[in-house]
């Protein structure tokens, strides 16, 4: 008895289409191409397996603007509560030449295949701050979806219908990768009338065992734990160590009662909108309960420093269309450990008196990473080992020291420095990134413009970030005079290395006439005569740190000085 696609009908795109593959795929050769970001593959492929049934392709004008941001609705009446758009720019518009009518593939940004088809409707400019108010809450950087629309979202939006040529092509947990199809035919084979679906982006522990066990015994039905694998909230756990976590929790469930499916879901954290959204999805999935939790789908705190949603906004959305989403919500219940009798209950069961105990996601986090004990009645064993191969303790994680300043102001010296004693430390790999040595292998065909600038540090970034997460302790020192430049440094870093997103800024304050006046090659001097241009301190400005962890200045500090105030920092916080 699995539930009813939303809409009445599943619209799986890849079997509507399976016929006419061949012909497809050989259209996709002729046709201008748009390569798909992380967030269009995502709903891209939950387009055509039917996960966003009754969608068959990316929202035109009509859908965008006059139903799904105002009133959480199609066009033709159908809820549906989050916008899924496909963007471009003028560029990409006047280089493909894109109009209604046109055609063109779509492909993947992972292996260039094409995947689908799109069938131009309408091209048409969004009001992308009516989109992060109606649907978001509010137009707050502080929410990452409202960072996303503000800094990744092209200006345009393209809205058209899509043929199916293939599905993404995965080489991890291809197993537990169920198309909505597939995984109904899946409950079927099992003769699972009743399914509780638990949406997760996180991993799970104890307690999330105890409460979707309560949930499904009190329906007399079978669980599906069914975690997102798109993108999350950055800073997020990388769903491999998550799916290992999963697998491992897995054998801890009654034989037979729940099974683990993988959902390619790109997540907006839009609160009650979003927890309408992940029911409608799970409900084509075949799911006919959803666990809807305290905050859910929540991104935490905004500017104010307040929770951008209340705790039961979301749970209260979804009760209002119980009747057309035809899926019955299942309170998250937040449970608690009574250490007298080893067991779970809902905290809002626990008599009087009684001793609880509670582990908050911040202390797990703190715990990981100091090597601290994890209690078992906390979480498990295998659980607990898989995270923490995932998330070595602080003095084996990887760390940038991001040193900035003028030319000739000493960061290239202190990186040296630096150098020597993380060698004579041990225990990590240490990088260097200094100078024109590494602006020559990065990007030999570049000058000093603020653009050129700016993707040189982008570079430093990837590569600081990549050895940072092998576990490297990574000294870079590129000039990077503009703060725009640095705090991309420092998000890429803290967002992209895992657990060695530890990232610390140097600013080498040493004053311009110190720096100039000891300038034995004479750089300075031939930017003085305009021999060289773009020159920081003489014809571009640099821009004063607002966010350094430390300052130093080699007119007042020695380098063994300034050396020993940056391994302080990195032993003050446990790293070395």
């Amino acid at each position: 008895m699995s539930n009813l696609p939303h809409g009445g009908v599943l619209k799986d795109l890849l079997a509507r289409d399976e016929h006419i593959h061949d012909q497809l795929k050989e259209e996709a050769l002729s046709l201008p191409d748009i390569i798909l970001t992380e967030r269009q593959l995502c709903d891209l492929e939950l387009i055509v397996n039917g996960g966003f049934s009754p969608l068959e392709g990316f929202l035109n004008e009509r859908d965008y603007n006059s139903s799904v941001v105002d009133t959480l609705r199609l066009a033709d009446g159908t809820l549906f509560p989050i916008p899924i758009t496909l963007d471009v720019s003028q560029a990409d518009i006047d280089r493909l030449s894109l109009a209604p009518g046109k055609r063109v593939a779509l492909r993947d940004p992972r292996d260039d295949e094409a995947l689908a088809i799109l069938t131009i409707d309408d091209i048409y400019k969004p009001d992308r701050v009516k989109e992060a108010i109606n649907v978001l809450g509010a137009d707050d950087p502080a929410h990452p979806s409202v960072k996303y629309l503000r800094t990744k979202i092209k200006e345009f939006y393209i809205g058209g219908s899509v043929s199916a040529i293939q599905a993404p092509t995965y080489f991890d947990y291809v197993p537990l990768r169920y198309t909505p199809a597939e995984l109904r035919a899946h409950f079927k084979k099992l003769a699972w009338r009743k399914v509780v679906a638990f949406q997760t982006r996180n991993p799970m522990h104890r307690a999330h065992r105890e409460l979707t066990v309560r949930a499904a015994r009190a329906h007399q039905a079978n669980i599906l734990i069914h975690p997102v694998v798109g993108l999350t909230k950055p800073g997020d756990v990388d769903h491999y160590t998550r799916v290992r976590v999963y697998e491992a929790i897995m054998d801890r469930y009654p034989h037979g009662m729940a099974a683990l499916a993988l959902l390619p879901l790109a997540m907006r954290m839009a609160g009650p909108r979003e927890a309408v959204w992940h029911a409608i999805v799970r409900k084509n999935y075949g799911a006919t309960h959803f666990i809807v939790g305290r905050d859910h789908a929540g991104p935490g705190k905004n500017s104010a420093g307040r929770d951008f949603y209340g705790p039961y906004d979301a749970q209260e959305l979804v009760t209002k269309y119980r009747e057309e989403l035809r899926i019955e919500m299942v309170p998250f219940q937040q449970m608690t450990y009574l250490p007298a009798t080893d067991e779970y209950m809902p905290a809002d069961e626990v008599p009087k008196g009684v001793q609880t105990l509670d582990i908050s996601g911040t202390e797990l986090r703190r715990r990981l990473k100091t090597g601290a004990p994890i209690p078992d009645w906390f979480s498990y064993d295998a659980v607990v080992r898989t995270l923490r191969e995932s998330y070595p303790p602080r003095d084996k994680q990887g760390f940038v020291i991001f040193l900035t300043g003028l030319y000739n102001s000493g960061k290239d010296t202190i990186a040296r420095a630096l150098e020597n004693v993380f060698n004579q430390e041990g225990g990590r790999s240490v990088s260097l990134l200094i100078g024109d040595t590494v602006h020559h292998e990065l990007a030999p065909e570049h000058g000093f413009t603020r653009i050129e600038r700016h993707e040189h540090i982008q570079r430093i970034s990837f590569v600081a970030a990549e050895l940072a997460r092998a576990g490297a302790a990574v000294i870079a020192a590129p000039v990077a005079p503009h703060q725009e430049g640095r705090t991309l440094a420092r998000e890429h870093v803290t967002h992209l290395a895992g657990p060695g997103g530890n990232f610390f800024l140097v600013h080498v304050a040493t004053p311009l006439e110190h720096c100039e006046r000891t300038d034995r090659r004479g750089v300075y001097a031939s930017a003085r005569r305009g021999d060289i241009t773009g020159f920081v301190g003489v014809d571009e400005e640099f821009e004063t740190p607002k966010d350094a962890d430390v300052t130093v200045d080699v007119t007042a500090q020695s380098i063994p000085e300034i050396v020993h105030s940056i391994v302080l920092l990195l032993e003050t916080t446990g790293l070395l």
